[in-house]
């Protein structure tokens, strides 16, 4: 599941929210670095919506995440009515959609007291009534102006956020098993252009490679070189779509010493050549 990670602080900030309806035929407009996150959650019929490279059908009782610094556009119209609650905020800080490959780490002062908020950017709650009674209040007070209504909008936001995340964990609160193999996750999708050995993951986590190893089994079902595999291969579709370059050199920036082993790997993973698949999506 793509996870949306925010470094706090800074907080998220709240700005509005509001209710639309559709009817049939119509669609979510289509925008370009709106400079805002905005937040969708159906509770009737359907949204189709894309973002640069991802789409998603977004049904009753789902909500997505659109990022502010991506191409927002919708893949088809809406087919019967369609009722959905959307959420305008803003976040200043460092984040992720685990696909950024310039995402790096940050040093930070022990009084810093980061956290990362882990916001799932595609998910079907498994209490949507209970988030829906938070939006219905969340939108009374949208309407209203003083203090009172102020403080009272930005708690309800950040009552939803909290709501969001602990449905990312369901009802167990991350593990040092969940913990290690998120961090490995992590370091793998921000240096996955290098040379990587379990050995070299042992040493930037501190942890014994075994250990490691068998954390990221327990908790995404494969090693971290097969892990590590998959992002390289991802990343080299980007790369196929958004460039010109041969094929040697893709395989070069994600990580690959041999172009060979890299369309090997590719077609394996993808059924087709990477030249079949960028004739097939380049467009």
């Amino acid at each position: 599941m793509d996870k949306i990670i925010m470094e706090l602080p800074p907080m998220p900030y709240y700005i509005t929210i509001g209710r639309t309806q559709f009817k049939q035929g119509e669609h979510h407009p289509n925008r370009r670095n709106i400079g805002i996150f905005d937040w969708l959650l159906v509770v009737r019929g359907a949204l189709y919506i894309g973002e640069d490279e991802k789409q998603w059908e977004v049904g009753q009782g789902q909500s997505l995440l659109l990022l502010p610094d991506r191409y927002h556009y919708a893949t088809a119209p809406c087919r019967t009515e369609t009722v959905f609650y959307w959420i305008h905020f803003v976040f200043q800080g460092t984040y992720s959609d685990h696909s950024d490959a310039d995402f790096s780490l940050q040093i930070r002062h022990a009084w810093a007291n980061p956290y990362k908020l882990r916001l799932p950017q595609y998910t079907t709650p498994r209490q949507f009534s209970r988030i829906e009674r938070l939006l219905e209040q969340m939108l009374d007070y949208a309407g209203a102006s003083g203090s009172a209504a102020y403080w009272k909008e930005q708690q309800q936001f950040m009552d939803l956020l909290h709501f969001l995340e602990e449905e990312e964990y369901g009802d167990n609160p991350p593990t040092s098993v969940m913990r290690l193999a998120e961090r490995t996750e992590e370091y793998l999708r921000q240096h996955y252009q290098r040379d990587l050995k379990n050995e070299t993951l042992a040493q930037a986590l501190h942890f014994h490679p075994n250990y490691i190893v068998r954390c990221m089994k327990e908790i995404y079902q494969c090693t971290p070189m097969e892990y590590l595999l998959k992002i390289r291969l991802e990343q080299g579709k980007l790369l196929l779509i958004k460039t010109e370059w041969p094929v040697a050199i893709v395989a070069e920036r994600v990580g690959f010493n041999y172009a060979p082993y890299f369309s090997s790997c590719f077609k394996r993973y993808m059924g087709m050549s990477p030249l079949a698949f960028r004739k097939l999506y380049a467009g």
